[in-house]
């Protein structure tokens, strides 16, 4: 086991990170900006490094200075979290090449799985369902239109490096395939600085449905059942929950078994989260994230598992504490996901926390790096916290998640709480009756933005 690990990023995750490696009696190194010279990280880690400026590129994203740190405390391990180079295949090739072990896949792994038509292409040879579409890139209009026509409208058309909801564009009929191809093009260059696209069929009204894998790099792997994050804005996830509302036993295990037999295969190791669309009954890959979900919580809930603990085991070469037959799901569990954001136009709100209180009780927990007086800084993400809530069912979660959310306090900033207590008036909500779609028509009608 490792005597020391660096965590390679901030805030609620980084947290999440000292506390697994504390219990294991792992200690750890935080990184931080100028920025976050007061953040929880750094004030709860056993060492600490300042590592550059606000500006990301200059600190959380620095590889050289990332590994300097590494040096300097003699950390022999790094954890990603999540965002940031947690998924950069050059950055993990660059830790190995020094002699420092990644927690997380391989370099190989992130790069096939990075790559979208990599990412589908492999998936069909490990025989995990995709949703039709084109074979790998489509370089020209005149491609984009006859694919269009082949497969039927409508399609959706997208970055092949995209994430985020980035370099995605549907075109609903043939006379809007121009516009949405060339904007996908243009947004995908100038976000990924790749311009390549590929196209499927658009599903109307799946459900996002995701499916937790766990490796241990020599041939072994299990599923830890599915969430559903299918409310969303702007393709960005505001809620999940684990089981599924809509998922039946019979075919959790049938995607399950599909997609652990498939990262078995490959002799992948660590957490990741093979992503579907779901409709009528069927699964339908679009991508798979190899690192830990902001998520995991609610699967770490129902299953009773440390999702982190077991990445550090893992990559220290130990074995998994687990095997299929001991993963049993117990309740229900939803996470909500709190940002600092000002509504109805979720514009980011920086500033100075007044006062911070966080819920409790019984199947309650809240991941955040907030405290009184605390200053969240302008340069990063919004999200400030999310709270997860565990229930015998799914009625009993939706109603924990309500009085909890009435207990939370964030004073001196503006937050999306109030959204949450909103969404929980909704029939729709507490009845489970909802697509990937939902949210923005309902934040359409009872929000203007």
């Amino acid at each position: 086991m490792f005597d020391k690990i660096l965590i390679a990023n901030r805030g609620e995750i980084a947290l999440r990170v000292i506390r697994a490696a504390r219990e294991m009696g792992v200690k750890t190194v935080a990184v931080h900006s100028t920025a976050d010279s007061d953040a929880m990280h750094v004030r709860m880690a056993d060492e600490s490094v300042c590592i550059g400026p606000p500006p990301s590129p200059q600190s959380y994203l620095s590889v050289p200075a990332i590994i300097s740190a590494c040096e300097i405390t003699g950390a022999q391990a790094i954890h990603p979290g999540y965002g940031f180079l947690s998924e950069n295949a050059e950055f993990v090739q660059i830790v190995e090449d020094h002699g420092i072990t990644f927690i997380g896949p391989t370099a190989e792994h992130i790069r096939v799985m990075g790559d979208k038509i990599t990412a589908k292409d492999t998936m069909k040879e490990l025989g995990v369902p995709c949703v039709p579409g084109s074979d790998g890139g489509v370089p020209t209009l005149a491609d984009a239109k006859r694919i269009g026509e082949e497969f039927g409208y409508p399609v959706i058309i997208k970055a092949t490096a995209g994430g985020g909801g980035r370099g995605m564009k549907v075109a609903m009929s043939a006379d809007e395939m121009e516009s949405a191809f060339m904007t996908a093009r243009a947004e995908g260059k100038a976000a990924f600085g790749n311009d390549e696209v590929y196209i499927e069929k658009y599903l109307t009204t799946p459900r996002h449905i995701e499916i937790q894998v766990f490796g241990d790099g020599k041939g072994k792997a299990v599923h830890l059942g599915e969430r559903d994050c299918s409310l969303q804005r702007r393709h960005q996830k505001v809620f999940e929950e684990a089981p599924g509302p809509c998922i039946t036993p019979e075919e959790r295990a049938r995607i399950g078994k599909v997609c652990a037999d498939a990262v078995a295969k490959i002799n992948y190791i660590g957490a990741g989260t093979i992503e579907f669309l779901y409709e009528n009954g069927e699964f339908y890959f679009i991508e798979m994230n190899t690192r830990l979900q902001v998520e995991h919580p609610v699967t770490e809930a129902i299953f009773g598992v440390d999702l982190v603990r077991e990445q550090i085991l893992v990559a220290a070469g130990e074995p998994m504490s687990f095997g299929q037959d001991d993963l049993v799901i117990n309740g229900h569990a939803i996470e909500v996901r709190i940002n600092a954001e000002k509504l109805p136009n979720f514009s980011p709100c920086p500033g100075k926390i007044s006062a911070y209180h966080a819920p409790g009780g019984l199947g309650v927990r809240m991941d955040s790096a907030l405290y009184d007086g605390y200053s969240i800084p302008p340069y990063y993400d919004s999200l400030i916290g999310k709270l997860i809530v565990q229930g015998r069912d799914r009625d009993e979660a939706l109603a924990r998640l309500n009085r909890a959310l009435g207990e939370l306090i964030v004073d001196g900033i503006d937050t999306t709480v109030p959204l949450f207590h909103a969404l929980l008036q909704e029939p729709d909500l507490h009845s489970g009756e909802y697509n990937i779609h939902w949210l923005e028509h309902w934040l359409a009608e009872n929000m203007a933005q």
